[in-house]
């Protein structure tokens, strides 16, 4: 009878033209005046108005007439399981409407598809198997709608080929894309005019906060947004191909989820699970080898200038009729047998389960700017890395290797190559791969974010998983959620990484507090967090740079910024230098049974809670931007009894410029009535072990 009424309920609801979520928060209301129409209410405050469908097609389709033929409503509410991630376990709790609709000027129908949850909604286009449209062209997508207010943005510049800029704050009035042009860094960049990216973080004067992105990016170009009406109004705009079309459509065929995350607590933003739950589930039939890691890795000592990733300085070569034997090494080159076997020593002592080599492989000597098709071939090692002798070490050694398959943006020239490099990694067991897209796309005129590029980024993950091979991309497009459908593809970088700090004015200390509210959302990303050294003229190679950061903050950013696929970025010397502090990063896992967001506020501050899925311990990350802060935590999330509770947090001196690694290291016995004080330096962060030891230990500890 309980779900009779409630059906009935749904009933009444759609012939009132209103759609609902569980908890009656979010409404929809649509309407028809010329063209059908929604607007958006979030605890009866009106958040988006006019929402409107639609796109231009070469076949000139007319998606401007349209009836509405029939509301079809159903109820999901289950829980999955996760190969891997933030929590053990899902709830996937909304209602479902599809909008049948049929044009009243053309043969064709569609339907549109509503998923509201409570924390927000998505929606995407689904067309069936069209006997007059069998295949169209996208020219333009029109879905579009309004803000009644200027709402404050947390954005960068809608870009066709690059995702690594700072973020500005500012009014949505206030956003100039043209701001593109001072990323000198950034190589190639195709800024659009009164435009930004997704992940979007957006809030408005009354508190509430708005997250825009999109879902299941599969066949169909990465979306931005186009600003018009003074920032009030916001409408998708698609990246074009080299033909400036954007979408190739052969029916049937559903679109991305257009995603909104709506919420009167920022908490909610970051706990949210849309994007993850409007994806497809896992295609992989066996995921038993697919296994988070933490690993080091043959990269900062070439980013801070100590070391090169090419093996000689002469350029202009042929990585199939070039000699390597033959030319003079230049004597910097970082990934050699004798380096590798030292990092693999490394992960051997500490635990850590894998290393990295960049640099292993000829063709850096003239690999970028040129676009040159045949730049690497993913096989050939330069004479002082013995493939077969690294290999057999780490094996020796219990640790796994990872490939690092940098593509130039060549992407026919690896598309091609991708078994043949695949097997060759499996027969030296390398389990992992992580790519990389820097440069201008081949083929000429794709972009990094257009339809055939999205194609690629998944026929890599596929490939992947046919060879057993855990997958981190760099310079891709940004996630939306697909790591659910394909569980082996951990994690992208897709943003501006710790990376920036080595080479360029860095990353300010708010960068890591907008991160996870923007381009966190739609999946993982390799962050490079860890970093110890934190001012870069250590090393007497000239570099003058530094990092916006303390050395507690980078602790924390291993619970904050959550990766599957976590490097402890920085080189083993400085970990040994620090031993007392590596501890926590040997601690800390990378795979979680729970979640617990106890503060946040974009820009300003975050602190998680996360449960270790293989034990009862817990760890906590806090983050704050160029404000001191002082928290009260209450440790209300952890079970019955006692832990061992390890602080590392900066120093009573400790600032992110003044005195970045300044921290210290106290240990107390907590329970779940404790109530913990933290103190975060400008720039600053805190990181806390809870472990769950025998009670003969704690008695060697104070209580808090």
């Amino acid at each position: 009878m309980k779900n009779l009424i409630y059906l009935l309920v749904l009933s009444l609801q759609i012939l009132a033209n209103s759609f609902y979520s569980p908890n009656q928060n979010l409404k929809i209301i649509f309407k028809k005046e010329k063209n059908y129409s929604f607007d958006v209410f979030y605890k009866d405050n009106l958040i988006i108005k006019n929402l409107q469908l639609g796109f231009e097609t070469k076949e000139n389709i007319d998606f401007t007439n349209l009836e509405l033929i029939q509301v079809d409503s159903t109820i999901e509410n289950y829980t999955w399981q996760t190969v891997w991630g933030e929590e053990k376990e899902i709830l996937n709790n909304c209602r479902v409407y599809i909008l049948n609709f049929k044009s009243q000027n053309d043969d064709f129908n569609f339907k549109v598809k509503f998923k509201l949850f409570n924390d927000g909604f998505g929606f995407r286009y689904e067309f069936p198997k069209l006997k007059k449209y069998p295949n169209f062209v996208i020219t333009d997508e029109k879905t579009n709608f309004e803000f009644d207010e200027d709402l404050t943005a947390f954005w960068i510049p809608g870009d066709y080929n690059t995702n690594e800029y700072k973020y500005t704050k500012s009014k949505l009035s206030e956003v100039n894309s043209s701001v593109a042009a001072q990323f000198k860094e950034i190589g190639v960049k195709s800024y659009i005019e009164n435009a930004v990216q997704t992940p979007l973080m957006l809030k408005s004067q009354k508190g509430i906060y708005i997250n825009l992105h999109e879902a299941a990016l599969v066949n169909f170009p990465a979306m931005n947004y186009e600003l018009s009406n003074n920032g009030r109004k916001l409408k998708a705009h698609l990246v074009p191909d080299a033909f400036g079309n954007k979408a190739y459509i052969q029916t049937p065929f559903n679109t991305p989820w257009r995603t909104f995350i709506i919420s009167d607590d920022a908490r909610d933003i970051l706990s949210s699970r849309i994007i993850l739950n409007l994806n497809e589930p896992c295609k992989l039939d066996d995921v038993s080898w697919v296994k988070p890691l933490k690993f080091i890795g043959i990269w900062w000592e070439m980013h801070v200038g100590m070391k090169t990733w090419n093996y000689t300085d002469t350029n202009n070569l042929n990585i199939y009729t070039t000699k390597w034997n033959e030319l003079k090494p230049n004597g910097k080159h970082g990934a050699t047998t004798e380096r590798a076997k030292y990092y693999i020593d490394f992960a051997s002592k500490h635990g850590i389960d894998a290393v990295l080599f960049e640099g292993w492989n000829v063709g850096w000597e003239d690999w970028y700017g040129n676009w040159k098709e045949n730049v690497f071939d993913f096989l050939t090692p330069y004479p002082d890395f013995d493939i077969k002798e690294v290999s057999d070490y780490a094996k020796s050694k219990g640790v796994k290797l990872i490939m690092h398959h940098e593509t130039s943006a060549s992407v026919t020239n690896y598309e091609r190559l991708m078994d043949t490099a695949y097997k060759f990694m499996k027969y030296y067991g390398y389990d992992g791969v992580k790519t990389g897209y820097v440069g201008r796309i081949i083929p000429r005129g794709e972009n990094h974010d257009s339809q055939w590029m999205i194609n690629h980024y998944i026929r890599v993950a596929e490939k992947c998983a046919k060879y057993k091979i855990l997958l981190d991309a760099h310079e891709p497009v940004r996630p939306t959620g697909l790591q659910r459908t394909y569980p082996n593809w951990l994690a992208c970088e897709a943003a501006r990484g710790n990376e920036f700090n080595a080479w360029s004015d860095g990353n300010p200390p708010e960068h890591e507090t907008i991160l996870p509210f923007t381009r966190l959302i739609g999946g993982p990303m390799d962050y490079t967090p860890a970093i110890f050294q934190i001012k870069l003229d250590y090393y007497n190679t000239g570099n003058k740079y530094y990092l916006h950061t303390t050395l507690a903050k980078q602790l924390a950013l291993m619970v904050t910024m959550y990766s599957p696929i976590q490097m402890l970025a920085d080189l083993p010397e400085n970990y040994e230098r620090f031993s007392d502090a590596f501890q926590f990063l040997k601690d800390v896992p990378v795979d979680w049974q729970k979640s617990v967001y106890i503060n946040a506020e974009p820009g300003e501050y975050l602190t998680i809670a996360r449960k270790d899925r293989n034990s009862e311990n817990w760890f906590l990350g806090s983050v704050t931007n160029d404000k001191q802060r002082k928290f009260d935590v209450k440790l209300d999330f952890l079970e019955d009894g006692d832990y061992l509770c390890t602080i590392y947090q900066d120093a009573k001196n400790a600032h992110w410029y003044d005195n970045p690694m300044s921290y210290e290291i106290k240990n107390f016995v907590v329970n779940k009535k404790t109530v913990l004080k933290i103190n975060l330096a400008e720039g600053g962060g805190c990181a806390i072990s809870f472990k769950k030891v025998d009670s003969s230990i704690l008695k060697n500890y104070k209580r808090y």
